[in-house]
Order: C-alpha cells, then sequence, then structure tokens
C-alpha cells in the first residue's frame, strides 16, 4: 500500500467518524473533560445508596411480624385449625423472598460500586490506547517522506 493511499483511507475514515461517537477527548469538541465514554457518579450513587437503603431497611424491619405470626400459626394449629399451617407455610414462604430481595438489594448496592471503578479503569485504559495511537500516527506524519519514498534523491 502505498503512503499516498494510507493517507486517503485516513481521511475517508475520519469524514466517517465525523457525526459519531469519538471516544478520544482530545479530537472530539463534545466530549467532556474526560471523553465520551462517562459514567455519572451521582447517578450510580444515587442507584446504590437507595438499593443499600431498602436492604437496610428490609433487614430491620422485614421480620417484623415473625415473633406474632409464628405464635398466631402455633396458637391455631394447637386449637385445631388448619390455617396455623397454612400461616406457617406463608411465612416460610415471606423468609425465602425477603432474603431475595436483601441479596438482590446487595448486589445491586455493590455492583454499583464496581461499575463506577470499572468505567473509570476503562476510561484510562482507552486514553492511554488513543493517546498512543494518536503518538504512533505522529511519528508517521513527520517522517512520511521517509516511508514514501519522496524524499530520497
Amino acid at each position: 500500500m502505498a503512503w499516498d493511499e494510507w493517507e486517503q483511507l485516513k481521511a475517508a475514515a475520519e469524514e466517517r467518524q465525523a457525526g459519531q461517537m469519538r471516544l478520544d477527548s482530545a479530537g472530539s469538541s463534545s466530549a467532556g473533560p474526560q471523553g465520551d465514554l462517562t459514567v455519572s457518579h451521582s447517578d450510580l450513587a444515587k442507584i446504590g445508596d437507595e438499593a443499600f437503603q431498602l436492604f437496610q431497611d428490609l433487614g430491620n424491619h422485614g421480620r417484623d411480624a415473625w415473633a406474632s405470626s409464628q405464635s398466631a400459626a402455633s396458637d391455631l394449629k394447637t386449637q385445631g385449625f388448619e390455617i396455623g399451617g397454612g400461616l406457617d407455610k406463608v411465612q416460610e414462604r415471606w423468609e425465602k423472598q425477603l432474603q431475595s430481595v436483601l441479596d438482590a438489594c446487595a448486589h445491586i448496592s455493590n455492583h454499583m460500586d464496581f461499575t463506577q471503578k470499572a468505567h473509570k479503569g476503562d476510561e484510562y485504559y482507552i486514553a492511554g490506547a488513543v493517546s498512543s495511537i494518536a503518538q504512533l500516527d505522529k511519528g508517521f506524519s513527520e517522517d512520511d517522506k521517509k516511508f514514501s519514498g519522496k524524499g530520497e534523491g
């Protein structure tokens, strides 16, 4: 591939990408201070905080009726009412569902923390990779006469 052909391909690619998202903040005026690939800390924090608060509240109050329900179930069974066994089943099911929701809340809260850290790491990696490519390209631009054969007499 001749150097001129390479330059034409690069120019065509830049024209195609002009209207598309760019990941390097230096090359795009619409990019924020950290580039286009961003995750809002405040949004992740709000979601994580809400999940954590729900986890706390359910953990503190989700079993408030457990003792009275068990007592009522036992009394009903002792008196010969079959509904006492049904109340036991409802209480068991409630406990399983409560544990599932608690696990989900913990997972969401932890995942929001992880996501923020992972995206921050991705942004650093991408910025480094893009700047390395730009530096490599700059080196070729400075010495393009050497590589194209135009500088030789």
